[in-house]
């Protein structure tokens, strides 16, 4: 069976600076697949290989055995791929549900996900539904990216650092919310420093090093491994 994503022998650059050196992984479908590593090893760039924001020099980009490499962003998005990006981008001058309606257009993809099951899954931007996106709280905002792209009614939602910066009480919050995506049959590939975030959440584990996969298991032998887990990501 195809794998609902893979890459396979992915080199990216920027400009004449390389950062991806040959990346092979797969997610299948209803997985949680996590990319692991220091800041800089190429998390980041991975997925915007993916999504088309940077594309490969060479390598393929597979989604659902059909060759996607060097799509723009806007038709993997319409393909079933939805990213959240670390920095967010929300749109500050538009209100909660303004930013909800502009991920539904983008995407044009009719599913379970509406401005009604978003504010379910997060109630506080239903509370929060008229405000301007500027004015919400960092954890806010994030949780906003992440409603805002559900709207797309993805397939396969790229997590990029969501924990990053946020308060550790938010982070449980994100951390429970993605679990009931997970629990609800969402495929996920998430990229994170947050190790115990990260594994409570992962069913593999990819651990990026200098643009390279270094090591893959089950997230269930890290776990278990503590001594391993800081040995590989202390390289």
């Amino acid at each position: 069976m195809k794998s609902l994503l893979a890459l396979e022998n992915i080199h990216t650059a920027y400009g004449l600076s390389r950062v991806l050196f040959g990346v092979s992984l797969a997610v299948e479908r209803g997985e949680c697949v996590c990319l692991l590593g220091r800041n800089g090893v190429g998390k980041t760039t991975t997925m915007r290989s993916v999504m088309g924001l940077t594309p490969p020099s060479s390598g393929r980009v597979l989604w659902q055995g059909r060759d996607i490499t060097g799509w723009p962003p806007h038709r993997v998005a319409r393909a079933g791929i939805g990213f959240v990006p670390e920095d967010r981008r929300i749109f500050a001058e538009l209100s909660v549900r303004e930013n909800l309606e502009v991920g539904a257009r983008a995407a044009r993809r009719s599913g379970r996900w509406t401005i009604a099951t978003v504010g379910e899954l997060f109630p506080i931007l239903q509370e929060r539904r008229d405000q301007r996106g500027g004015f919400l709280s960092g954890g806010e905002q994030q949780m906003l990216t992440i409603a805002r792209t559900l709207m797309g009614n993805p397939d396969l939602l790229l997590l990029d650092e969501p924990s990053e910066g946020l308060a550790p009480l938010v982070v449980e919050t994100l951390r429970v919310k993605i679990g009931e995506l997970k629990a609800q049959g969402l495929t996920i590939l998430l990229a994170e420093q947050g190790v115990d975030f990260a594994l409570a959440l992962a069913d593999r584990v990819y651990i990026l090093e200098k643009g390279a996969v270094r090591f893959s298991s089950a997230a269930s032998e890290l776990r278990g491994d503590r001594a391993l887990l800081d040995q590989l990501l202390s390289l």
